[in-house]
């Protein structure tokens, strides 16, 4: 005979409780997300820091250089009336192609043509003003890039190099010396009010060969 005691209920599920429930697929979606936006973070940090860096390199560069060749950049930038040829002739303190060629030679660089270019595709930017008939515009280098670029220039240059471009500039038609003729004009153009005994003592003070005249060898003692 059957027993007339029911049978025990089975306890319910809790599925009202979230016991039960799948993973929130948000929690993992708003962490990756903030993951991507850390080393997005991270990355504009760098960028920065790598700029700064640049910066700062620059800024040590410029303040290895004399004040003498700081005012020799800004006036070949700048001056029209000076150095060799005229050059920023617009005044718009941004040269293009010929000027910055003009200005290097102002220098003493005087480089080729695919340096200049090579100059200027990187470290120059693009003219908004070119002619409708170019099919490029053309590229413009401002003070700040000249500076930069005319700093390493000087920088790296042989100091020797640098005397006998002094030279030549006392130097008169190529002759090889300088004499008292040559040192009467350069103090002329400097305006400087030597005597000209004073002009004969320094022949006589650096002439060691007895010429009447100072050599390149001579000239570059007295220099170096």
């Amino acid at each position: 005979m059957a027993s007339s005691s029911a049978h025990p209920s089975f306890p319910s599920r809790p599925y009202g409780t979230s016991l039960g429930k799948l993973p929130d697929r948000s929690l993992g979606a708003a962490f990756g997300a903030s993951t991507a936006q850390q080393k997005r973070d991270a990355e504009r940090m760098e960028r920065e820091r790598e700029r700064q860096e640049r910066e700062r390199m620059e800024r040590e560069e410029q303040n290895q250089l004399s004040e003498e060749h700081r005012e020799e950049i800004k006036e070949a930038f700048a001056s029209p009336q000076k150095k060799f040829n005229l050059f920023d002739l617009d005044k718009d303190q941004k040269i293009d192609y010929h000027e910055l060629k003009v200005a290097m030679k102002a220098l003493g660089f005087d480089v080729p043509k695919s340096e200049v270019l090579s100059i200027l595709q990187t470290h120059g930017s693009p003219s908004t003003s070119s002619p409708n008939n170019q099919q490029q515009p053309r590229l413009l280098l401002d003070f700040k890039n000249f500076q930069k670029v005319m700093t390493q220039k000087i920088q790296a240059r042989d100091p020797r190099e640098e005397v006998l471009r002094a030279f030549d500039l006392f130097d008169e038609g190529g002759k090889g010396k300088i004499n008292l003729n040559d040192l009467r004009r350069v103090a002329r153009e400097l305006g400087e009010g030597l005597e000209e005994e004073e002009l004969m003592a320094m022949i006589e003070e650096f002439d060691l060969d007895g010429d009447g005249a100072i050599n390149r060898e001579e000239f570059m003692a007295i220099c170096l």
